[in-house]
């Protein structure tokens, strides 16, 4: 049985929200996607306890409260912290790298230029989210 995963995107490009659906629907998937345009609204979406996301997919810089913010909100609540948030950026600065594990992620992907390159990462990520016991239980 295939697991249908819940992720929260945090994404402020309509753009990349575009290019996402369409690698999740190329990759034949069928999970749940709640978007949010940057960290205030996802906080919001984050408020219904009762229909957490099983992952947070989340851009860097964002408008009203960058992504390293959003982090330091999210891992210092009781409730939230345990949701598995991947960095999903342009950046390869080492710097940024480095302080979002120091916040607590669970990954940080670079979007590759090429679209099959980003569909190839994607599934990858999303394929072992759906196999780790964090989700399954």
């Amino acid at each position: 049985m295939k697991v249908k995963l819940n992720i929260l995107l945090i994404e402020d490009d309509f753009i990349e929200v575009m290019k996402l659906k369409r690698a999740i629907s190329s990759l034949s998937l069928n999970h749940n996607l709640l978007e949010a345009k940057n960290g205030e609204e996802a906080l919001e979406v984050l408020q219904n306890t009762a229909n957490l996301p099983d992952i947070i997919l989340l851009d860097l810089h964002m408008p009203k409260m960058n992504g390293i913010e959003f982090l330091e909100i999210l891992k210092a609540d009781e409730q939230l912290r345990q949701i598995p948030a991947i960095i999903l950026t342009t950046s390869s600065n080492r710097k940024d790298l480095l302080e979002c594990y120091r916040t607590g992620i669970a990954g940080y992907v670079i979007k590759p230029l090429k679209y099959d390159d980003y569909v190839e990462k994607i599934g990858a990520v999303l394929k072992y989210w759906t196999v780790n016991e964090l989700i399954q239980n």
